[in-house]
């Protein structure tokens, strides 16, 4: 690495919350722009920086450091201006100058050893001398965290993470147990972890090193969808990672569990194991939903079946018997299931519930996991919708590793019913957060369609439910969304069902026949670029979505992505743009936000409300980009505006394409899919079936016919492993 030394002469920009930094740095005489990670930020600081020389497309030669260390002034001069840069309260540069021309090179001496001394200055008192010293004692803090993790290696981005979270104590608490920084520290992971240790001289056979790695091996149950991991799996990844003997890890398995860290049950005469948090959220979720599936509501001052007879007459429509049986049974029942695919008529019964319940005079709250999922659903009942995060309040702390929820058991929701719209889309902790918001006497409707791909998170929640049997279920499954010539509705049945359907490609539904993925990119590319607008008028910029199976490879996210933006928001001098890694953002640019930011601030653009919150799979378009700002705003596409610094830009992706877990919640005009061979295990019937149930006008799959074949064949998608069904059932023979 390069040594650079200097002065900070002036702060570009300056994030407090991950100390991202653009400054300038006036390094014998010669101004430089540098960029890195800072604690703090003072002018006229005396730095010296370690790193690399880079040509920035837009700002040109700049020096990108790693680690920094603050060199304090040795001259009567440095002494003066960095007293007097506004480090130290109280001390301007009048103050700062009479400081120095009393105590000389002794100055610092002074500050360290006999700050007392400092009442001899004129206009310094004692509350002055005191927040003098608090801020002096911190900045002496920082240097010696900085100093002393710069002999181990470690960046001045990593050492601000660790300070923020431990201030004066960093060093002891790291040097005692260097693996608590997974624990503590959102973002830190056990490679991070172990790195540091491995520098620290910590021995691979430290029993803290062990716990940690089995703690890390079972949190691949969140990467995998599984709430527990069996004994075999979980001793066999532990040892991967940590690469010592199988004695060791059974032992730190033991040490884990002992100690919290884990849970460990048995299932069908299995030994399982559980991360402590995923444990925590099956049990509660599973004792909750018991509980809530015991009430029953009488209904005396209503004929519910009249109630249904007058909605009918109402919207001018005849219910089916099963649609009927769903409206009544969530009018009575504590908690109900109701699952169709797509066309069956869930929006119908959403509005049935809603009229009745409302007519009541019960109040009712319409959810949904997704900000999209939830405009789709005020848009079709003319009710609020509400995400879940936003209904149960939730709350962000910088302390903690997950967010939590304003509304829970001692705040509960004051509702007489809760209709959940998607629900296969919640994961076990949401649900947990949900449960325990809900109070006795309210209704939970869950609305989804339990043959769609699971939710992201851990849980398979809808599908255990219903297999639970503790809550009735209604199945929709006569299609009513169907014109004459529309097909997506009826191909979807049957590719739900295993049958192979008929595709005449007269209708919504069209497969184009392509041999490979070169053949499939070119497709893609010609429907968006000419084929649709020309053959049917269909505006491809905002009626069109690309769903692609995966990320890699030419017909991944990620390839398609850049090939789609040059079609449809190609470069022009009218739009800035900004380079972020290997991908170009500009102006016009569709883009998701692929991770949840509980502190991100919004602006609705309409009501100008302000809020906190963007969340995973939120869809919008790049609106401004302004270089002079370090910043980039997004307009999503629920009326909210967000401002990202440049180096938060990898909380966002281009969304021309996404993947098919990515579009769920979702319904666009048309849906482009491509179909490429692979394991069934992933290319498999239940993503087929999402894909194509995206597609409200036409659906449009790009590929070998047997690829498509074979996935409607294949329903051998991987079971995720859930304790969910198990404990209802323990729970319901225990209440009993």
């Amino acid at each position: 690495m390069e040594k650079l030394s200097g002065s900070l002469e002036n702060v570009v920009f300056h994030n407090d919350e991950n100390g991202y930094t653009v400054a300038d740095l006036d390094a014998d005489g010669e101004m430089v722009t540098v960029v890195g990670h800072m604690v703090t930020v003072e002018l006229g600081t005396h730095l010296t920086l370690l790193g690399k020389w880079t040509n920035h497309l837009v700002y040109g030669r700049q020096f990108q450091f790693e680690h920094y260390r603050v060199d304090l002034p040795t001259t009567e001069e440095g002494l003066i201006q960095y007293l007097g840069s506004g480090l130290l309260p109280g001390i301007g540069p009048k103050t700062a100058a009479q400081i120095v021309e009393r105590f000389g090179q002794e100055t610092l001496r002074v500050l360290d050893d006999d700050p007392s001394r400092l009442l001899e200055i004129p206009g310094i008192g004692k509350k002055t001398l005191s927040r003098i010293l608090g801020a002096y004692q911190d900045q002496r803090d920082i240097r010696k965290v900085l100093i002393e993790f710069q002999e181990y290696g470690v960046s001045s981005k990593m050492a601000m993470k660790l300070y923020n979270a431990y201030h004066d104590q960093t060093v002891a608490i790291l040097l005692e147990d260097p693996y608590r920084i997974v624990r503590d520290i959102r973002g830190v992971g056990f490679k991070a972890a172990d790195q540091l240790a491995e520098k620290l001289g910590v021995d691979k056979d430290n029993s803290k090193r062990i716990q940690a790695g089995v703690v890390q091996a079972l949190r691949e149950c969140y990467a995998q969808g599984n709430t527990y991991m069996n004994e075999g799996e979980l001793i066999a990844r532990a040892q991967t990672l940590l690469g010592v003997a199988r004695e060791t890890v059974e032992g730190g398995v033991r040490d884990t569990i002992i100690s919290g860290g884990a849970h460990m049950d048995d299932l069908d005469g299995k030994r399982i194991y559980y991360p402590m948090g995923l444990y925590e959220a099956e049990d509660a979720t599973a004792l909750m939903l018991t509980q809530l599936a015991e009430s029953h509501f009488q209904t005396d001052a209503i004929d519910v079946g009249e109630a249904i007879d007058r909605y009918e007459r109402h919207m001018a429509i005849t219910l089916d018997e099963a649609q009927r049986n769903a409206i009544k049974t969530a009018v009575e029942a504590g908690l109900v299931v109701i699952t169709g695919g797509p066309g069956t008529g869930k929006t119908t019964i959403i509005n049935g519930i809603l009229n009745i319940l409302k007519s009541m005079r019960l109040s009712v709250q319409l959810a949904a996991p997704t900000g999209r999922a939830a405009k789709r659903m005020t848009e079709t009942t003319g009710e609020e919708a509400k995400t879940l995060h936003r209904l149960l309040e939730y709350h962000y702390d910088d302390n903690a590793l997950t967010p939590t929820f304003e509304r829970n058991g001692d705040n509960p929701l004051e509702l007489n019913a809760l209709i959940v719209d998607e629900a296969s889309m919640i994961d076990i902790v949401l649900m947990k957060s949900l449960l325990e918001a809900i109070e006795e006497g309210t209704r939970l409707i869950l609305v989804g369609d339990a043959d769609q791909l699971p939710s992201v998170g851990p849980g398979n929640v809808l599908s255990d439910i219903i297999e639970s049997g503790i809550a009735p279920v209604v199945r929709l499954t006569r299609i009513y969304r169907q014109s004459e010539k529309s097909q997506i509705s009826v191909n979807a049945k049957a590719i739900n069902e295993g049958r192979v359907p008929r595709i005449d490609n007269q209708s919504d539904f069209v497969l184009i026949p392509e041999k490979n993925q070169e053949g499939i990119e070119q497709t893609v590319l010609d429907l968006l670029g000419y084929r649709l607008k020309d053959n049917a008028g269909i505006d491809v910029v905002h009626d069109v979505q690309v769903i692609s199976p995966v990320k890699k490879g030419l017909v991944g996210t990620i390839a398609l992505n850049q090939k789609i933006q040059s079609i449809l928001n190609p470069a022009s001098p009218r739009k800035n743009e900004h380079t972020f890694g290997p991908v170009v953002f500009r102006e016009g640019d569709k883009v998701m936000q692929i991770r949840n930011n509980y502190q991100m601030k919004w602006q609705d653009t309409l009501t100008f409300e302000e809020g906190d919150g963007v969340y995973n799979g939120d869809i919008g378009t790049v609106k401004q980009i302004a270089d002079d700002k370090h910043q980039m705003t997004v307009a999503f596409t629920d009326g909210r505006d967000a401002v990202y610094g440049f180096d938060q830009l990898d909380e966002l992706s281009h969304a021309f394409a996404m993947t098919v877990h990515k579009s769920q919640g979702s319904e666009f005009p048309v849906v482009i899919m491509p179909m490429i061979g692979g394991s069934p295990l992933f290319l498999n019937r239940k993503l087929l079936y999402t894909g194509v149930t995206r597609a409200k006008r036409m659906i449009i799959l790009v590929g070998r016919p047997e690829h498509f074949i074979r996935m409607i064949q294949s329903d051998d998608s991987r079971k995720r492993k859930t304790g969910l069904v198990f404990r209802i059932a323990r729970y319901r023979d225990l209440l009993s």
